[in-house]
């Protein structure tokens, strides 16, 4: 059996590699069109932070550790020009020379390209991306050769760990993104808590509008915004997104839908002998059904996996699992991490659902260091079935996604989550784990014992219901809610003739500070025959979404 794998890195090194352990005397050759085929792309900005330092490290494996290893021909610098699916052929240029190769079975894993949208001045050799390791390299030659200045244009993930980069080597750094916060996939409660991180680390951020030139300066170019703002830089980064690289596949006759490859649930195309994998290729999403690309490191490597196994025994290969979705980032001293779905996907699918929020520690409180995380988990409004969440803190908010990813994938509701054993000591958790007290919460709002208002819905409660403070006097004088009536939680019982004739006859809407105190004073309420309903998230949610 002959097997070419068109790219390497995450799916298509996998794929090879998993077929030579599936079959000894396979023939397994790999065209990758860049110069490393396995390196750590997820690790580029931190080259360019200097937080890793030596290059090499990025490199996974080479040419000749795979050959080594696993008896695998790579070849770098070979690009496939044209594939013929008649006669089971590809066509690969390398040093301007073409060659024709024989398959029997053929992988595409091409991976994507940055979008480079039509700004003039684009092609400055200032603007530079962040994509594979001669772009990190470069970018650490400038910074290194004495850059001042940068401008990274779109806040996602590589963006913004790119501007961190940058920032961590002593650089003015201005971030331009044209949705209306950062890490767009984050909700806007969440994406506050990145912003104002980002603005502590001397970041300036340009958010809701584009920008519309760049011009080029002989000692710097100048970034021009749609309102006006100019911004000098030595370095420009690019980072708006990117786009499935198919073109030659497509023109072969690959099925494609946006520009991305449609795949069976074992990785097969339109085309017989025919597979693909990675960010290339059209997912189905495992919550919403949406359909999209996912240029997510894991899902590639798994696919890649369970291609080989589909070509080397389709008849005990596993198919491949939809994506959840699950991602992280750093930014400064805060990590953001998420997995599911957000807001925008479940409304644009028409799911009904539900949100909590919750802001617990950490760990157990009465050990030194805790630290607040901000948790934000949506449920499905009929039985309370997980659709996604999101974390955002300084310490624990990967662990949490991680359990919620894996409920997500066994498909638990949120009360399930009362239930998980998960580990506990004083200095890595609680007794009742953020994860658990999620669950708490889930039930609660499930069962209809509670009844949440939202962030989004302050202005038209403000004016329709009467808004309950609970907070004590000194956070009420600090932090004050206009036209709120002001009475501690621990006085709702005795006053309770007040807040009634202070409602006359409209719903009550309690708030607090997280969210707890507000709950405690929403149980004496309901069980007055008051109709109340209690702020998810309470104020650090509230001033949060009001902030983003």
């Amino acid at each position: 059996m002959k097997i070419l794998v068109v790219g390497g890195v995450a799916g298509g090194m996998s794929a090879a590699a998993r077929a030579r352990r599936r079959n000894e005397n396979a023939e397994i050759v790999v065209f990758e069109r860049g110069d490393h085929p396995s390196f750590a792309n997820c690790g580029l900005p931190y080259y360019v932070s200097g937080e890793i330092d030596d290059e090499s490290s990025l490199l996974v494996q080479t040419p000749e550790s795979l050959k080594s290893a696993l008896d695998i021909d790579v070849r770098v610098r070979h690009e496939v020009v044209g594939v013929d699916p008649t006669a089971q052929t590809v066509q690969v240029t390398h040093d301007g020379t073409t060659s024709e190769w024989t398959y029997d079975a053929l992988i595409l894993s091409p991976g994507a390209l940055a979008v480079r949208p039509p700004l003039p001045g684009i092609d400055s050799p200032r603007v530079q991306t962040l994509r594979t390791v001669g772009d990190a390299a470069r970018m650490r030659t400038e910074v290194e050769a004495g850059a001042t200045r940068a401008v990274v244009l779109g806040a996602g993930f590589i963006g913004l760990e790119a501007a961190e980069g940058l920032r961590m080597q002593g650089l003015a750094v201005d971030v331009v993104e044209l949705a209306p916060h950062v890490l767009p996939p984050l909700e806007t409660e969440q994406a506050a808590l990145i912003q104002a991180e980002l603005r502590e680390m001397g970041i300036a951020l340009h958010t809701g509008v584009a920008a519309t030139a760049i011009e080029s300066g002989a000692d710097a170019d100048t970034v021009v915004l749609a309102d006006g703002t100019r911004i000098d830089a030595d370095i420009v980064v690019l980072s708006v997104g990117v786009r499935p690289d198919t073109a030659v596949f497509e023109a072969a006759g690959v099925a494609c839908e946006r520009g991305a490859m449609i795949v069976d649930g074992h990785g097969r195309t339109n085309l017989d002998r025919i597979w693909a994998v990675g960010d290339a290729t059209v997912s189905t999403d495992s919550v919403t059904g949406l359909r999209r690309p996912v240029a997510l490191a894991g899902p590639a490597n798994r696919a890649g996996r369970l291609v080989a196994d589909h070509i080397i025994d389709p008849e005990s290969a596993r198919p491949i699992p939809q994506p959840v979705g699950t991602s992280i980032v750093r930014v400064g001293s805060l990590t953001a991490a998420m997995t599911g779905a957000n807001r925008a996907a479940l409304d644009q699918s028409g799911i009904d659902y539900r949100t909590v929020h919750l802001h617990p520690g950490s760990h157990a409180g009465y050990f030194p260091g805790a630290e607040q995380i901000h948790l934000v988990m949506h449920l499905r409004a009929d039985d309370g079935l997980i659709l996604g969440a999101q974390a955002v803190g300084s310490d624990g908010a990967d662990k949490r996604i991680d359990v919620l990813a894996t409920a997500i994938r066994n498909r638990m509701t949120g009360p399930d989550l009362i239930d998980l054993d998960l580990a506990y000591a004083p200095p890595y958790g609680s007794a009742k784990d953020p994860v658990n007290m999620a669950g708490m919460i889930s039930e609660n709002v499930v069962s209809g014992a509670l009844e949440l208002w939202y962030a989004d819905q302050y202005n038209e409660n403000e004016s329709e219901h009467l808004i309950l403070d609970v907070r004590g006097p000194d956070e009420q004088d600090a932090d004050p809610v206009p036209g709120a009536l002001c009475i501690p939680h621990t006085q709702v019982r005795e006053r309770l003739t007040e807040i009634r004739e202070a409602a006359d006859g409209r719903p009550i809407r309690v708030l607090c500070a997280s969210g707890v105190r507000s709950y405690l004073a929403y149980r004496v309420l309901r069980a007055d025959g008051l109709p109340a309903a209690n702020l998810s998230g309470g104020l650090l949610t509230l001033r949060a979404y009001q902030a983003g």
